[in-house]
């Protein structure tokens, strides 16, 4: 029986981590039989080797072992390349096709990525772990077919399957066992190894000596979290081999190699809310809704001293209510108030000339809006305006002190007047 050293070296697998051990002797362990089996693993692990082993220590490694990436295949094409199609299945289908379960027939099968599967083609997958039984696209003829699956995520399949992207029954069929494979930041120790490994390898293919690193170099690479794993760590060497003339790499010259942890990645952002996220957006729609209800009461308050009292004395004695409801003159909004204590005219922003006049004992006025009242009350504004700048003689200043408006709001009237 073959042992993890002898594996290691046969498909050079470097090395000593407890947990990369473990994963190796279950691939042993399991190979002769023919259970599916499921490695998991982050992205640039090496899972690729644990089928690769599985298939040449099983019954089957005199037939056929083929790799597929499911996540590199489009969905529309995908049940095709596995399962095969018949002429005319489709647009472009001009000859019948052996999909891989067919080719593979009587060997293994390594689904890479098989958490990227559609939900279609998950259910015909299920077919052939449960009883070897697939149809060809655009065929009504069952086929049979002997493969051995072995399949490969880096995602989480429990949460694919609450979130309905990928079915329960077949996670249970292709995990009969599963081989975990530990990410290269939880082999500490075999860091340095890679490294050396790597080095020598691209020392051998350019021509050139290969790369030695100083203690420090060591401690750095050891403590570095390698988010990409054995994949990020050879893309390191092969830049280190490849552009530095000097081949004793310190710690400074390695660290200019790396990226900043953390910043290298995009951001991963959580779609779903929490209920403090929830209480939080509620608690400012109900401050915002008493703001308006406090808002409403102090434009009631002010129409009713407006009905009791001349609009001057309103003026004097609410100037902070005044703006607080309607803002300050700086904000291009001005009130004008007639004589009678009976209206009240607004100009807004929006160049709208609006009055309230309340009704009786009513506390509010009614906002009212006629083309025929807002010419007149324009024509009122224009008169007013004219008056005051002849008795200032042409100053704004003065005369939108008088007006009671911002010297702006009065440049606006003029350009709007054609003054």
């Amino acid at each position: 029986m073959e042992t993890v050293q002898s594996i290691k070296q046969r498909f050079e697998i470097i090395g000593n981590d407890s947990k990369l051990n473990r994963a190796i002797e279950k691939a042993i362990q399991v190979a002769p039989t023919d259970i599916s089996v499921l490695v998991v693993g982050e992205s640039g692990v090496g899972k690729e080797s644990i089928p690769k082993i599985i298939h040449s220590l099983s019954h089957r490694k005199h037939g056929k072992y083929i790799a597929v990436n499911c996540g590199a295949i489009p969905e529309g094409t995908i049940d095709s390349e596995l399962f095969g199609h018949e002429k005319g299945a489709f647009t472009g289908a001009t000859n019948t096709r052996e999909g891989y379960f067919e080719v593979a027939n009587g060997g293994t099968i390594f689904l890479d990525e098989v958490g990227e599967l559609p939900l279609t083609t998950q259910v015909r997958l299920l077919r052939v772990l449960e009883n070897g039984e697939f149809i060809k696209v655009g065929s009504s003829q069952v086929q049979k077919t002997n493969v051995r699956i072995v399949a490969a995520t880096n995602v989480n399949l429990f949460n694919a399957i609450e979130k309905g992207k990928f079915r329960e029954d077949l996670y249970y069929r292709l995990s009969t066992v599963d081989i975990s494979l530990p990410p290269l930041r939880e082999r500490k120790e075999d860091i340095h190894l890679l490294f050396r490994k790597f080095a020598a390898d691209f020392a051998h293919k350019y021509k050139m000596p290969p790369l030695k690193l100083d203690e420090h170099a060591i401690q750095l690479l050891q403590k570095f979290r390698w988010s990409g794993n054995i994949r990020q760590l050879r893309n390191v060497a092969e830049q280190l081999s490849v552009l530095e003339t000097n081949r004793d790499i310190n710690a400074v010259t390695l660290q200019s190699y790396l990226p900043a942890e953390g910043n290298n990645l995009p951001s991963i952002i959580n779609d779903k809310k929490s209920e403090s996220d929830f209480n939080t957006e509620r608690e400012i729609l109900y401050k915002v809704l008493f703001d308006m209800k406090s808002d409403l009461h102090d434009l009631k308050k002010l129409t009713l001293e407006l009905m009791k009292n001349g609009s001057s004395k309103v003026q004097e004695t609410n100037q902070g209510l005044i703006k607080k409801i309607y803002g300050s003159q700086e904000d291009d909004t001005a009130i004008d108030f007639e004589e009678t204590p009976r209206t009240a005219i607004i100009t807004t922003p929006a160049n709208k000339t609006i009055y309230q006049e309340p009704e009786d004992n009513y506390l509010f006025a009614e906002t009212i809006e006629a083309e025929e009242e807002i010419l007149k009350l324009e024509q009122k504004e224009i008169e007013m305006i004219k008056r005051s700048l002849e008795k200032n003689k042409g100053k704004r200043k003065a005369a939108a002190d008088e007006l009671g408006i911002s010297e702006r709001t009065l440049y606006r009237k003029i350009k709007q007047f054609n003054l």
